[in-house]
C-alpha cells in the first residue's frame, strides 16, 4: 500500500517526545514521506507546552524543505460531551485537529459515556481525526463511533504505537477488528497515525499496516495514499464552520 503522510507527530514542544521540528522534516524526507504533519499535545497534558504554542504557525511555511507540512494539535477530550482543551479563537489558526482521549485528562466512564465523548469531539469542525478510538483504556461502542466519523466525515485513526508490545494501550489490536469491521460496514474512512515521539518513528507505520492487511481493509478507505485524499477532509471539515471560526 503507497504510505505517503504521517500527521500524528510530536516535537520536543511535547516535552515528553525527543526531537525538533526540524529533525522531524529530515526524518520525513529522508522516509520520502511527501506530507508530514506536527500535532503536539493540548496543554491538558502534564508537561505539555502553554496554548500560545499554537498561535503562531503562521511563521511556518506550509511547502517548504521539499515537502508539504500541516500544522496542528492533538486536543484531549475533557469531558463526555466532547469538549476539548484549546478555545476556539486559538483552534482556527491550526491546519487541523486531532481529538484524543488520554487517562492524564478525562476518567474513563462508561461504554456510553466514552462514546459520547468521542462523538461529542466530532462535532467540533476542528477537529479532523479521532486519535487511537480503539483505545480498550476507554471502552466505547465503536460501531456507533464508525457510523458518526462517516456521518460527520471524520478520519478514525488507526495508531501504529498502539499494536506495540510494550504499548500503554494493549489490547487495541482485538478492538481495531471490531473498529474496522465497522468502517467497511459504513465506508468510513481511516488513517494510520505512527504518534511518533521521536524522528526514528516518523511515517512508521508498519504495525497500522499489518493490523489492516489482518482485517483485509479497503485500500480506498485509507487517506495515507494520497495527500488529497487528507486535504479534502480537512477542506470538507473546514466547509461546516460557522462563517469567521
Amino acid at each position: 500500500m503507497k504510505d505517503i503522510l504521517d500527521v500524528h507527530i510530536h516535537t520536543t514542544a511535547s516535552r515528553h517526545a525527543y526531537s525538533t521540528f526540524g529533525e522531524v522534516i529530515a526524518a520525513a524526507k529522508q522516509k520520502n514521506l511527501e506530507l508530514v504533519g506536527i500535532a503536539d499535545h493540548a496543554p491538558s497534558v502534564p508537561g505539555a507546552v502553554h496554548k500560545f504554542h499554537f498561535v503562531n504557525f503562521k511563521v511556518i511555511p506550509r511547502d517548504a524543505y521539499g515537502i508539504k507540512i500541516v500544522m496542528g494539535a492533538e486536543l484531549n477530550v475533557i469531558d463526555y460531551s466532547g469538549s476539548t482543551d484549546l478555545p476556539a479563537q486559538i483552534l482556527k489558526k491550526l491546519d487541523y485537529a486531532i481529538a484524543s482521549l488520554h487517562r492524564e485528562c478525562i476518567e474513563s466512564g462508561s461504554v456510553e459515556e466514552n462514546t459520547s465523548a468521542i462523538i461529542g469531539a466530532m462535532k467540533n469542525p476542528h477537529v479532523v481525526i479521532i486519535g487511537h478510538p480503539d483505545n480498550p483504556q476507554f471502552p466505547a461502542d465503536l460501531d456507533a463511533i464508525a457510523r458518526a466519523a462517516k456521518d460527520f466525515g471524520v478520519l478514525l485513526e488507526v495508531n501504529s504505537s498502539s499494536y506495540l508490545p510494550n504499548s500503554h494501550r494493549t489490547g487495541s489490536a482485538e478492538n481495531a477488528k471490531l473498529m474496522l469491521a465497522a468502517c467497511k460496514k459504513y465506508g468510513t474512512k481511516i488513517i494510520m497515525g505512527s504518534d511518533a515521539h521521536i524522528d526514528l518513528d516518523v511515517g512508521n507505520h508498519e504495525l497500522s499496516q499489518k493490523v489492516l492487511a489482518e482485517n483485509d481493509f479497503p485500500e480506498e478507505l485509507v487517506v495515507n495514499t494520497d495527500t488529497e485524499k487528507f486535504f479534502d477532509c480537512i477542506r470538507y471539515r473546514n466547509s461546516l464552520k460557522p462563517k469567521g471560526a
